[in-house]
This record gives C-alpha cells, structure tokens and sequence, in this order.
C-alpha cells in the first residue's frame, strides 16, 4: 500500500483532509473493524502528512502551528482560526475504538499521541487545543459507563470545548443527581450517558435549560439487550430538547455536544470566575 501527498492509500483509503475546512472538525479513524494493519497504515500516512507539513515554511519563514479551523465563511470563536486560504489543519486527530493492538500501532507512526486506554481513544497533537465556547459536561449514570462517557469527553475537549466529567449520578440514588444540579446548570450542552434502564437523560433535561445529547450504553443485564432498551428510553423520553445518538457511540455524543457548545459564551460564575477548567 502506498501512500501520495493527498491522503491517498491505494486500495485502503482516501482520507477526508478538507473535512475540518467544511464542517470546523477533521476526520476521525474508527478502528474498530479494521485490521491492526490498516490502522498502522493509515497511522503512518497521518504521520507522513505531519512531517511534510512540518518541513514547509511559511512566508516569513516560520512553520506553522497546527491550527483548528471554523467553517468557510465563518468568524471562529476566540482561540479558533478560519482557513479560507490555506490548507485545512491535520488536527486533532482523534483514532476512536482501538484496543490495545491497533493502539500500538497508532503510537507505532505517532509516538507523541495521547491514548487513554479506557476509553480506547488516540489523539494527535497530545494536547486539546486551548478551550472555547460553551461548556460540556458528561454525565454517566453508574462507573460501569465511564468508558464511553471518557470517549465523549475527550473528543468534546479535543474538538476545543471546555468540558468536565460528573460521574456516578444515576437514578437509583436522586440525591447523587440533586447535588450536582447547580454545576450541570453552567453547561452549555450535557451529554448523559446510561445503560440499564437508560432514564437519566429525560431526569437530567426536566431539571436544566441546556439541551441533552442521550448516550445509551450496552452496559446492563438480559433485557437491557446491550444498550437496546436504554436507547428506546430515551428516544421515547418526554422531556423536550434531547438528542439521542447510538448505543456506546461516545465520540458521536461528544462532536455533537462541542457543536452546540461551538458558538456559546463562555462559563463564568455570579463573581465573574472562569468556570471552564
């Protein structure tokens, strides 16, 4: 398989390097489904990419950073750089569902990326981009959720948006969750993941103004039906202003948050403090 200067691998994959140019986020690699191979090559192509963008000057002779774009057309939120002109960034760019064999052969081509094995994703450059918007918070109802809800938070901070983890708030114990309300009321987005019977996410939106983004889990016993029933709960949910992803799909959970986040105003607090750490 070989590789050209467009993201090309012949009879592999054309890899999507204008998609952060249109839509303010570049492509993520899902590693599920793909051989340990593959994702080594594809790994080594981004690697590639990297060097040789690395190795061009600029005008004034400087390299330059790798920068986040917003949409053609759009004035990006502080911290954030629009691209009419030039190349579309590489970064971040996130390799999601990988076990500990694709894993290694992501940090094979890219030393450098960070990889948190719970929630079994990669992101190159290590480091989220400095925040802006809104901020996300992820909910999960019970530890047995926190690999997905770490999914989830990781892309919403990699794709440059504030965001913290609350865990271990299901309804089995109310108070956990009443505590926690005055912080789950400084999100701008919430993303509340949950298994079993999957009702955290209606309990969640009845008590907060910012809209919901439901991620059902697999985790549960026989009739939970890997994350089946929790995933009707919610799209069954009569609570307004919900949107459900797919069962376990933590980076889809976490893109769609740090969009509606994309455009809100920063937290702050009654006193002016910064609240987005």
């Amino acid at each position: 398989m070989s590789g050209s200067g467009d993201g090309v691998i012949d009879g592999l994959v054309t890899l999507d390097l204008d998609r952060a140019r249109r839509r303010g986020a570049p492509e993520a690699v899902l590693c599920d489904g793909k051989t340990v191979a593959q994702v080594g090559a594809i790994a080594r192509e981004y690697a590639r990419l990297i060097a040789e963008r690395d190795a061009r000057p600029t005008p004034d002779g400087v390299t330059a950073p790798d920068e986040r774009a917003a949409p053609a057309g759009a004035t990006a939120p502080a911290g954030e750089t629009t691209h009419e002109g030039g190349p579309a960034p590489l970064g971040p760019i996130l390799f999601t569902r990988a076990d500990e064999e694709r894993a290694r052969a992501v940090l094979e081509a890219l030393p450098d990326a960070h990889h948190d094995p719970e929630a079994r994703l990669l992101a190159w450059p290590p480091q989220p981009p400095a925040p802006s918007g809104g901020l996300v918070i992820v909910a999960c109802a019970g530890t047995s959720d926190l690999p997905v809800a770490r999914e989830a938070l990781l892309t919403a901070q990699h794709l440059g948006r504030p965001a913290r983890l609350i865990a271990d708030i299901g309804i089995a114990g109310l108070h956990r969750l009443q505590a926690r309300l005055p912080e789950l009321r400084e999100a701008a987005c919430v993303i509340v993941a949950a298994g079993m019977d999957g009702a955290l996410p209606t309990v969640v939106a009845g008590q907060i103004a910012a809209p919901v983004v439901a991620l059902p889990t697999s985790v549960g016993y026989g009739v939970a039906a890997g994350g089946v029933t929790a995933a009707l709960t919610m799209l069954s949910g009569c609570a307004p202003g919900i949107g459900v992803v797919n069962i376990d799909n933590g980076y889809g959970a976490g893109h769609l948050a740090a969009q509606i986040a994309r455009w809100a105003p920063g937290p702050f607090s009654d006193s002016g403090t910064d609240l987005r750490g």
